[in-house]
């Protein structure tokens, strides 16, 4: 009778622990994250879509259908995040989910795809690869990881307004940052200067005077481009590829996270 009763309150004790496939009913954040979190962006690439998670379907009675390419896709509105109760759990497309990975889960992306995630509230960065499904709640466009929204500073808010633009890489590895313009065959062609990209905003009053302060502070020219209403701040041209990692560097201690070397005509 007492082995009876014991095998029972197990049973009923997995009952309410277990939650579907899930071991949480709530997500949650790690209980003790590591110390030693990698902040560094992913590494886009050329990767062959997955055909397992590229397959439309539905979820809550609404059906998706996957885009068959990430280029030029850009979009803004709400982010969320997901931790603990998905950690370790295979993602759509086959891969185990990684909270302290720099991943993201969309709806209609490509599997797997590289994107850039913008915060509008504080101009920080992040680069993720994008291989799972979701958000389906509300409003919300991407679901990033823990990693991820760590770097964009939004954990303790949960979401943040950001901009979503697609980095694209054919087989040949060219790559392709949509919101940005694509060059002219004479442009391409044209000689290449070194900038540094230092800010992506919607506010272009604050971006202007981001642009003077930039101008009298480096002694550096800058340059503006607005492309679907996001005006991307670019500092030079620089004469060396030193000068300007040092220059990165010294604006990422400074708050801008999202600084990065790039070439592009004068």
């Amino acid at each position: 009778m007492k082995l009876f009763i014991y095998a029972l309150i197990l049973v009923l004790t997995g009952c309410t622990v277990q939650q579907g496939r899930y071991s949480q009913r709530n997500d949650s954040p790690p209980v003790r994250p590591p110390s030693d979190i990698s902040l560094t962006d992913a590494q886009p690439v050329y990767v062959p879509l997955t055909p397992r998670g590229n397959a439309p379907y539905e979820v809550f009675g609404r059906a998706y259908q996957p885009m068959q390419s990430a280029q030029n896709f850009s979009q803004q509105g709400e982010a969320s995040w997901y931790g603990q109760k998905f950690h370790g759990h295979l993602t759509s497309n086959g891969e185990v989910y990684d909270m302290y990975t720099m991943s993201a889960a969309h709806k209609t992306l490509p599997l797997p795809s590289f994107v850039r995630v913008t915060n509008l509230a504080n101009n920080r960065q992040v680069i993720v690869r994008v291989n799972d499904r979701g958000p389906f709640h509300g409003n919300r466009i991407i679901d990033l990881s823990y990693a991820a929204a760590l770097k964009l500073d939004m954990l303790k808010t949960g979401t943040a307004k950001v901009q979503v633009d697609s980095i694209y890489v054919d087989e040949s590895g060219s790559m392709m940052i949509a919101g940005e313009p694509p060059l002219l065959p004479e442009q391409k062609e044209a000689a290449q200067a070194l900038f540094i990209q230092v800010a992506a905003l919607s506010d272009e009053n604050k971006v202007r005077q981001l642009a003077r302060g930039l101008e009298n502070l480096y002694q550096l020219p800058t340059k503006l481009l607005a492309f679907n209403g996001v005006y991307r701040l670019r500092l030079g041209p620089i004469e060396d590829k030193s000068t300007a990692g040092d220059l990165v560097e010294e604006l990422k201690r400074s708050g801008y996270q999202g600084a990065y070397q790039l070439y592009a005509p004068h």
